[in-house]
């Protein structure tokens, strides 16, 4: 089993979760999937995200999707899976449940209900005891999606007091200041190594994270490829050659992340890319207009120009 460590480092992509056009889970289409994300080079995979529709899934049916990717995946990359919850039951059963089947970790947000530095902490510390002493863990910043703002002061005594947190996902926005304060703190040997992946909105800012002192990437996008080259040409040393790469791709990744349609456009992509057999979306949820499938093929064209004109 790949187990999630201090060290990882490259693009955990987080992955849509396929359905057919009734609604039902399509496990085939699941393989399909993680092919998909494999052949384009991901470090690893991360699922029941908060774009892997995961509130829409029944307990059963998470089990069954965290299944169907393990075993695709037969080991090749880390798997992680998001096992935030409203209650600490659930979250233990999960937890326990895909650690069982061979997944690499989990992944934890704070609830909307903690607001306070001293709830945020305490509730982690409870999220130490649920998870117990041999479950690597990520800590899931995101107050876009969570509405908790979590200070970086909270931040790094959250980490200092769980030793099987692993890895920081960095979704802050602005956060490149918080990123670079706690890149500070390990250079400093004020906290232990950890591993940072940054996921706002699709790797839009990205190119500047990695620089900042991020690891990698763990968010989604219909063109997985982007992340896994812009991260491969930092790591040589081409810190320009990313930008381009990135640059080439902002317009679709900009698009992308509209709020209210993004996973809408996400899954057409895919589906028209043959990563899934269908752009389903479980209700509710929100559906494509002519228009807006119109500005995709449109701004998927311009984005196959830009790439000519950076390889040429």
């Amino acid at each position: 089993m790949n187990t999630l460590n201090e060290t990882a480092q490259g693009v955990y992509l987080i992955t849509v979760t396929p359905f057919k056009d009734n609604g039902e889970l399509d496990l085939p289409s699941t393989d399909r999937m993680v092919d998909f994300c494999l052949e384009r080079g991901v470090t690893g995979l991360t699922i029941l995200g908060i774009m892997g529709e995961a509130t829409k899934l029944t307990a059963e049916e998470s089990r069954l999707f965290v299944r169907q990717v393990l075993n695709r995946v037969q080991g090749k990359v880390p798997v992680v899976v998001g096992a935030s919850a409203p209650g600490f039951a659930p979250m233990g059963e999960l937890t326990k449940s895909v650690m069982d089947m061979g997944a690499a970790g989990v992944m934890v947000a704070p609830p909307a209900t903690v607001r306070t530095d001293d709830q945020i902490s305490s509730y982690f510390e409870m999220v130490n005891e649920t998870l117990g002493a041999d479950v690597p863990w990520v800590l899931q910043d995101h107050p876009v999606s969570t509405t908790v703002q979590m200070s970086t002061a909270v931040v790094l005594k959250i980490l200092k007091n769980s030793p099987r947190c692993v890895m920081l996902k960095h979704e802050d926005w602005p956060g490149l200041a918080k990123l670079s304060a706690i890149c500070t703190a390990m250079q400093k040997g004020e906290l232990r190594k950890i591993s940072i992946l940054t996921g706002n909105g699709g790797g839009l800012f990205l190119p500047e994270e990695l620089v900042r002192g991020a690891n990698g990437a763990m968010t989604g996008f219909a063109y997985p490829e982007m992340m896994v080259d812009v991260c491969a040409a930092h790591a040589a040393g081409k810190v320009e050659r990313a930008f381009d790469i990135f640059d080439a791709y902002l317009p679709l990744a900009k698009y992308e992340q509209q709020g209210g349609i993004g996973l809408a456009v996400r899954k057409h992509i895919l589906a028209e890319r043959g990563a899934i057999a269908s752009a389903a979306i479980r209700k509710p949820g929100p559906k494509l207009s002519a228009l807006d499938i119109a500005d995709i093929k449109r701004l998927t064209a311009r984005q196959e120009k830009n790439l000519e004109r950076i390889s040429s």
